[in-house]
């Protein structure tokens, strides 16, 4: 026994757990983010451990923050979901990972920590920009991209882990163009079929650039990465093509469709825009007639999440990837009704929601809407110390870093 948990084997490969049939209609994997308080972490572990009780999840995840703001955290609930009977999936990020001046130091600490604490798993990623800043820098002498970090893995701890890499089925947010008026209407059928339009604007990644990221995505499976999770997408026909495509670019590893709960109305349209994702007609038009009903929104959830499943699985996939956002209500809905579970969301405790927020500003960017002990307001700017000016009833408002949490 260690710290009242049995001492556990190291966990298995993921890649070896895809290759077996599910038991039920489907695999569930299921992806958390580490929350800012301690109450909110010990939240936290009784979620996990209650959701993987009740869906048999096949593996979960964990996220690394942007910049490298949760790096300790990540590492230690990562750590803790395997002591408590999960396959850990680590994210890593090389981000703003500099220690001691060197760049590579961190990661690789953390790579053997994750190592001997039991983990055997690796979400292999490039990472956002830190906390105020807007572009993402390489530091001299580190990794450039999240292929430099497969390539370092493989090379410095050989089979030891199995690595995932992200996928992105409408392109990389960083590759899509604002098309104008011209553009729009020479566009191919290709992308016609993964562009999006946000407040009056399309968006697109242009079929060179998309053919750039297939080459990349290729170089990150070449270079060692066992399998594909992808950005979040709500037009199942999207990821089709994506899948059709990998197979034509010779990418032969399992694509597992990363699958966005849809929670509420705020944090839907802000984090659709923000990556600029294809939001089909029809779920926009839905979306805001009930952008006033936060009940009608999280049951339109569960409809819309179990419809773009069946889809989903109709086209052969075996597992299920669900973006939890540290919630369970909604995942529960959806598997209650693709038959995966029985009678969960009935069961379903959501009274600590208000804990379950990122840490730090990690997603609250500038246009956000954000709350404080001072009001409510939107980011007009984030500062490179990770404070933030806010717009408080007409009045530009200077908030401490960790003072204030993003409304979804």
């Amino acid at each position: 026994m260690m710290n009242g948990h049995i001492e556990r084997q190291p966990d298995p490969k993921i890649i070896d757990l895809l290759h077996k049939d599910p038991e039920n209609i489907a695999h569930v994997s299921l992806e958390y983010f580490p929350p800012r308080t301690d109450q909110g972490v010990k939240n936290l572990h009784a979620r996990m451990d209650r959701m993987l009780a009740n869906t048999k999840a096949l593996y979960t995840d964990m996220t690394w923050g942007a910049g490298g703001s949760t790096a300790d955290l990540s590492l230690q609930l990562a750590i803790h979901a395997h002591k408590t009977g999960h396959v850990s999936n680590m994210h890593l990020t090389c981000t703003n990972m500099e220690k001691d001046g060197d760049p590579i130091k961190a990661v690789h600490e953390a790579l053997q920590q994750a190592y001997d604490g039991g983990i055997r798993n690796i979400v292999a990623l490039r990472g956002d920009p830190p906390e105020g800043e807007k572009e993402w820098t390489a530091a001299d002498g580190g990794f450039t991209c999240a292929l430099d970090l497969v390539k370092y893995i493989r090379k410095n701890f050989g089979d030891k882990f199995g690595i995932s890499v992200a996928g992105y089925p409408e392109g990389h947010p960083n590759r899509i163009s604002e098309l104008t008026a011209e553009e729009v209407e020479n566009m191919s059928d290709a992308e016609k079929g993964r562009c999006c339009t946000h407040d009056g604007v399309t968006y697109v990644c242009k079929d060179d650039d998309y053919k750039k990221e297939m080459d990349y995505l290729k170089e990150k499976v070449d270079a060692g990465g066992d399998f594909i999770i992808t950005q979040m997408f709500f037009d199942a026909d999207v990821f089709k093509t994506f899948v059709k495509d990998c197979r034509a670019w010779g990418i032969n590893c399992p694509v597992v469709p990363g699958l966005m709960c849809i929670n509420a109305y705020p944090g839907f349209k802000k984090m659709t825009k923000f990556c600029k994702t294809r939001v089909p007609k029809a779920l926009e038009e839905k979306m805001d007639s009930m952008k006033d009903d936060p009940e009608a929104v999280k049951k339109f959830g569960v409809e819309f999440g179990a419809e773009i499943c069946r889809n989903l699985l109709d086209f052969g996939v075996k597992i299920l990837h669900f973006y939890t956002l540290n919630l369970e209500k909604v995942v529960y809905g959806i598997t209650d009704e693709l038959g995966i579970t029985s009678g969960l969301v009935e069961t379903s405790n959501e009274s600590d929601a208000k804990d379950m927020v990122a840490v730090g500003s990690a997603w609250a960017r500038v246009g956000d809407t954000v709350k404080s002990s001072v009001g409510q307001g939107v980011v007009k700017e984030i500062k490179a110390d990770g404070s933030a000016v806010v717009d408080i009833d007409g009045k530009d408002v200077e908030l401490a870093k960790g003072s204030f949490q993003k409304v979804f």
